[in-house]
């Protein structure tokens, strides 16, 4: 008596589909590859749904928490004042754009 598992009956594109599928995910796919593997999950219904059902699984995305939103701070107002000395810093801090200082010998 054998107590085996029962073999599994599968279509010539379900092993196809297999097999591409493996060499998409180790990256060894050429273009001819992937347009096979195109087809088959365009044409055999049985094949898209497994698709379907696993990109449904996989691009749920999770709703993110309250305390992962930063929240938005206004920027602080600058006068007048404030605004000239900014573009003075920048200015002098720039390393010379434009401006070179004397050589003396």
């Amino acid at each position: 008596m054998k107590h085996g598992k029962q073999p599994e009956r599968r279509t010539f594109n379900q092993d196809r589909f297999e097999i591409l599928i493996k060499r998409q995910r180790t990256g060894k796919a050429t273009f001819n590859e992937l347009t096979e593997l195109d087809e088959i999950v365009n044409r055999d219904p049985a094949i898209r749904e497994i698709v379907l059902e696993e990109m449904q699984e996989t691009n749920i995305p999770k709703p993110p928490q309250a305390n992962d939103i930063p929240a938005m701070q206004k920027p602080a107002k600058q006068n007048i004042l404030e605004k000239i000395k900014t573009l003075m810093s920048r200015l002098f801090s720039a390393g010379g754009i434009g401006f070179s200082a004397p050589v003396t010998a």
